[in-house]
């Protein structure tokens, strides 16, 4: 029997797809590629294939999923079954570089950024990027692996030179221009089946670990003002009539690189330019959000899905 198969690293982000999944009756089976074997002769199963690799799997102790699932998407491929977020969609994934050429091909402004390789080679990019403050990042991240705020050149070298150094598990640093919103806080783009569903607004002030799956959530503290515990303001907050006129450009960029589902984030900065950043092709949702706004994420992500297996079975 055709049913959707889920390719992923980390059961912890599959617990709600999973439960959607269930509620809607639809058959499924999970394939974690931390490891594996796979026989090129052989043929896939019919079904759904969906991908949901993430970059940061390196830090989860699963180096090498990217590539293996890269190996059973290219099966996939060649026997010609339906694959969410194939091939392309994971080189986005695992790499900002190939992330920002395509931004720029499809004419979506990003920050400047040089990548660099070799210590002496990220100060060398700062000094050539000109600017006052920028920050580094990982190449192939998530978790906001690498992301360092400097204002000077020798506070980098402090870094670069330090034990605090983190180095890129790619070997690929990003130097890059700092984008000073005059608010803290990027706006996260979700799309499922390539259209645009809502967007997030996602507090900075706490720096720039933004993963808004519920695993990733900082616990709620409680404060005492005048004798009442009182909640902090949320930090992810669905927007409610939010349709930028760039989203219709996102669309594009996502059609054009063969990506059904995706968080993009965008930072603005204070003459009101806005700056793509990241391309998250293994989005979470934040449960909090989506419950104060009445719109569910992973439950359109299972109908998607559930209407692909349908066209199949069909």
């Amino acid at each position: 029997m055709s049913r959707i198969y889920v390719l992923h690293e980390n059961n912890e982000w599959t617990d709600y797809l999973k439960d959607r999944l269930e509620e809607l009756g639809l058959p499924y089976e999970l394939w974690h590629l931390d490891e594996g074997k796979l026989d090129l002769t052989s043929t896939p199963p019919e079904g759904v294939f969906y991908n949901r690799i993430s970059a940061s799997s390196h830090t989860r102790d699963h180096r090498y999923a990217p590539e293996f699932t890269e190996a059973v998407l290219a099966w996939l491929e060649r026997h010609g079954r339906t694959v969410i977020n194939g091939i392309r969609a994971l080189r986005l994934e695992v790499s900002k570089v190939n992330q920002y050429m395509a931004l720029n091909q499809a004419g979506i402004d990003t920050p400047k950024t040089i990548a660099a390789v070799g210590k002496n080679r990220i100060v060398e990019a700062a000094e050539d990027l000109e600017m006052d403050s920028f920050i580094t990042k990982h190449n192939r991240a998530g978790k906001g692996q690498g992301v360092q705020l400097f204002h000077s050149i020798e506070a980098l070298k402090g870094y670069v030179e330090g034990d605090g150094f983190e180095e890129p598990v790619d070997g690929i640093t990003l130097i890059q221009q700092y984008i000073k919103s005059p608010e803290p806080y990027i706006i996260r783009h979700e799309f499922v089946g390539g259209k645009f569903l809502y967007g997030v607004k996602v507090d900075t002030s706490e720096g720039f670990e933004l993963c808004p799956a519920d695993a990733c959530s900082i616990e709620d503290m409680y404060c005492p003002t005048n004798g009442e515990q009182q909640k902090p303001k949320a930090k992810f907050e669905i927007l409610q009539d939010y349709h930028p006129p760039f989203i219709d450009q996102y669309e594009r960029f996502l059609e054009e690189n063969d990506i059904q589902v995706a968080g993009i984030e965008a930072i603005q900065d204070e003459d009101g330019n806005v700056y793509a950043y990241d391309v998250n092709t293994n989005t979470n949702y934040n449960s909090d959000a989506e419950t104060e706004a009445d719109i569910y994420g992973m439950l359109e992500l299972a109908k998607y899905l559930g209407s692909h297996l349908e066209k199949i079975q069909a």
